[in-house]
């Protein structure tokens, strides 16, 4: 068994703590508002805009017996450079202001996230920021065409609202294949254990990002209110 079907196979209960939050099966079903849409991209702005340092710190704290992963990170770099003002653009297209959201704090989950991918880099394995793009990119490959599709039609938004959900539901499908020959070459057991280790906490702290988005009720409070929920 290779190591990559070992990580989803060791990885799918905690990887069903995202799956099943109530948010995301309303927009499957196209049953959110907009200011829930904007919620999301808000946080996928907040955590999207640490790909790329993360990436590079990542790279810089690999030793030389993990030198060969440098150039799949420099290939993850090219790929993901720009992709939060995809999501502004995106939020700007929905009538909300992108600056706004440039300049907001992000909500305790989506900070935590981040926190503890910075801290596996820094403080433990580097490697075990692996486990955060194998649940970012295969969230993205199970839910991001299929969500859009509905998301735009219940919402009646344009094209333009969706760069980021819609290239990554297409994007990542390539990315994925280039994930798993990469974990294919994994073959140190504590880096294989670590990396499952870090996908298991990473799909955690992803799921609770989803289950701390507003509900409709709460969003519709906010827009009438101004009230925030975080």
């Amino acid at each position: 068994m290779t190591f990559f079907t070992q990580l989803k196979e060791q990885t799918d209960s905690a990887r069903q703590y995202v799956l099943g939050a109530p948010i995301i099966q309303d927009a499957l079903d196209g049953n959110i508002v907009l200011e829930q849409y904007i919620a999301f991209l808000s946080q996928a702005f907040h955590h999207v805009k640490h790909t790329v340092p993360l990436l590079m710190a990542c790279g810089a704290r690999l030793d030389d017996r993990h030198n060969w992963l440098r150039t799949a990170i420099a290939e993850y770099i090219e790929e993901e450079i720009g992709h939060e003002e995809w999501i502004l653009n995106d939020i700007r297209a929905c009538g909300a202001d992108p600056e706004v959201v440039r300049h907001s704090q992000p909500h305790i989950t989506t900070e935590l996230m981040v926190a503890y991918a910075y801290h596996q880099i820094d403080r433990g394995n580097p490697v075990g920021f692996f486990g955060m793009v194998h649940v970012l990119e295969g969230t993205s490959i199970a839910l991001a065409s299929a969500a859009a599709t509905k998301i735009q039609t219940s919402l009646n938004l344009p094209d333009t609202a969706f760069s980021y959900l819609t290239s990554h539901g297409s994007l990542d499908l390539d990315h994925v294949k280039f994930f798993e020959s990469l974990m294919n070459q994994v073959t140190d057991s504590e880096d294989q254990v670590v990396i499952v280790h870090c996908a298991r906490r990473f799909y955690h702290l992803y799921g609770d990002i989803f289950r701390h988005l507003p509900s409709r009720e709460q969003a519709l409070e906010q827009l009438f209110t101004g009230v925030t929920h975080v």
